[in-house]
């Protein structure tokens, strides 16, 4: 194989479309403290993060399967940019499927962790 050479179609990740996301597994994503912290830090930042940006203090496996969990409900797009998988909110689809939720999250989330002093 030649560096040239088209990225697998195995690269690939598959998503829901749209019209599949669902609240419940939106809702369900979201309720894990790690997954919200994920989604805070690409809401923050505004543009992809490759998985390798966060911190997170659990196994490469179990970050995977966070980032596995966000992306099949719909609330992260992942793409592979060379070697890296980067993520990124899908805040339009969220936005259109159920307005002010994913804000009104985000935003309880922070006042949480001043409240606590979490983070």
């Amino acid at each position: 194989m030649t560096a040239t050479a088209p990225a697998p179609a195995g690269r690939a990740l598959p998503h829901p479309a749209r019209e599949q996301i669902r609240l419940e597994g939106v809702l369900h994503a979201l309720s894990d403290p790690l997954r919200l912290r994920i989604v805070r830090e690409l809401a923050a930042d505004g543009d992809e993060l490759s998985c390798s940006f966060f911190d997170l203090p659990v196994t490469k496996s179990t970050t995977t399967h966070h980032f596995r969990v966000l992306r099949e409900a719909g609330v992260i797009r992942q793409v592979y940019r060379g070697t890296a998988k980067m993520n990124g909110l899908r805040r339009d689809d969220l936005d259109e499927l159920f307005p002010g939720l994913l804000a009104s999250l985000l935003d309880a989330a922070a006042r949480q962790e001043a409240r606590l002093g979490e983070g």
